[in-house]
């Protein structure tokens, strides 16, 4: 199935899932907002990532960013499809143990780690990225510890970040390699290739350099220059000292997504592609290789449906209130031109609506006036209950949401071809109860005023 067959099967299984959550009921009063994940469309894209990088002689290790989809029930998912996981945090690494990766399949990338998330990371046989010579530092001191809680012998890989410094893509947050980076040790700034180098040299143990370009809006040839920058450390490294201490290079991740249509593009193939022309020592086995790819594998699996709640006309524009704003679109609310989304009309039914479009600005049901997910957007008549789609919203979007105005988390489902010719949906997470939130934010339910100073009993008495 080429690409275009691929995009079309996906559009057909996304329109079956509106139809049968509308036909179930799932958009409601109680539940006006839901995430929905193509899990025949995660597989696709495994296979694509997989197929982009067969017939190279390097060993390769693909790992799943968890931050794009923090979802245990996905995450286990790509566990049981072999792939790793990227952690970036005490939360995300927990979440990956939850889900099945094996420890030595997990990479720990984070930039700020305390010394506590080091040593259970390294207990647990956890390979490490560190960010900085600091950190490579307390890394050295904790393999030096003494006793029963000692870090074994059997040590996974362990590698340094570095930023290549090689410029920034189109939207400078999503850059990771411009030359004032929080990330990682400067390689172009004076002095620091001399300092990695002696690192290599100072710490036996360190066997791994890691990298990340940026992700969206970063084009592949800038990916591959760094890419090409951090090989060509390697390989001094590599030359300057006995052995190979260098043995294995982590790619990072960032692979951008196309948000414009529902094609793929770029894709893993063609980024394979550019990395073979740019980099060809990459494939020829001496290294072995870590990817790690989030939004890329996820984004286009997943859409977000809302309820239109009210519909009126302000300063002769027609302004639809939904439940989809920022708290779910953060990005895209707060930067509408670095990430604007496709955004798709239907009625109450889950059919999509054919009728003439009409310029509309697209509101959530936050506030504050900013909480708008398009200005000016032509789109079928959006009115009282019918419903919104918010398009490649599988990375970052409903899972990662924003607490403003403690609206509870939405629910998650995940959806497949069945046999009856429709989809069968199963719930990946519950929407967040009320109690729940109330639970979270140091609360019960129906919680009494507390006076300065007074301190509630463990147990309210009844009344």
């Amino acid at each position: 199935m080429d690409q275009r067959e691929q995009a079309g099967a996906a559009a057909l299984r996304r329109e079956a899932a509106v139809r049968e959550a509308a036909r179930r009921g799932l958009i409601r009063d109680e539940a006006p907002l839901a995430g929905f994940i193509d899990v025949a469309g995660l597989a696709e894209a495994r296979r694509g990532l997989r197929a982009a990088f067969a017939g190279s002689r390097s060993t390769v290790l693909h790992t799943f960013a968890a931050k794009a989809c923090s979802l245990v029930p996905v995450l286990r998912l790509f566990a049981e499809a072999g792939m790793g996981c990227e952690a970036a945090s005490p939360g995300e690494l927990a979440q990956a143990l939850a889900a099945g990766f094996a420890p030595e399949r997990i990479v720990l990338d984070s930039p700020a780690k305390t010394r506590t998330e080091l040593r259970t990371a390294l207990r647990l046989g956890v390979a490490v990225n560190a960010d900085n010579f600091e950190e490579l530092a307390r890394i050295d001191e904790i393999l030096r510890e003494p006793g029963p809680g000692a870090v074994p012998g059997a040590r996974p890989p362990l590698g340094l970040r570095v930023n290549p410094q090689v410029g920034s893509g189109s939207i400078g947050a999503m850059s990771t390699a411009t030359e004032h980076s929080k990330f990682g040790v400067p390689l172009r700034d004076e002095g620091g290739r001399e300092r990695i180098v002696a690192a290599f040299e100072r710490y036996p143990w360190l066997n791994r350099l890691h990298l990340h370009v940026g992700s969206q809006g970063c084009p592949l040839e800038l990916i591959a220059r760094g890419v090409r920058e951090v090989y060509e450390l390697a390989e001094e490294i590599n030359a300057s000292a006995p052995g190979r201490r260098v043995t294995s290079l982590d790619l990072g991740g960032g692979l951008p997504v196309n948000f414009a249509d529902d094609r793929v593009a770029p894709s893993f193939a063609e980024y394979a592609q550019v990395l073979r022309a740019h980099v060809p020592g990459l494939f020829d086995g001496r290294y072995g290789l870590v990817t790690e790819f989030g939004r890329s594998l996820v984004a286009k699996q997943g859409f977000t449906l809302a309820r239109v709640e009210y519909a009126k006309e302000v300063g002769a524009r027609r302004v639809a209130l939904t439940h989809a704003g920022a708290q779910v679109a953060t990005r895209t609310v707060f930067m509408p031109d670095a990430w604007p989304l496709r955004l798709g009309a239907y009625d109450p039914d889950g059919v999509a609506k054919r009728t003439p479009t009409r310029v509309q600005d697209v509101a959530g049901p936050l506030c504050f006036a900013g909480d708008l997910l398009a200005s000016g957007r032509e789109l079928p008549l959006l009115e009282s209950g019918d419903l919104l789609l918010l398009h490649d919203t599988g990375g970052y979007y409903f899972t990662a949401p924003w607490a403003y105005n403690s609206l509870p988390r939405p629910a998650v489902y995940g959806f497949e071809p069945a046999a009856d010719g429709r989809v069968r949906l199963t719930l990946l997470r519950p929407q967040q109860t009320l109690d729940q939130l109330v639970a979270e934010a140091g609360g019960r339910p129906a919680e009494p005023h507390l006076t300065e100073g007074e301190v509630l009993p463990a147990r309210h008495p009844p009344a």
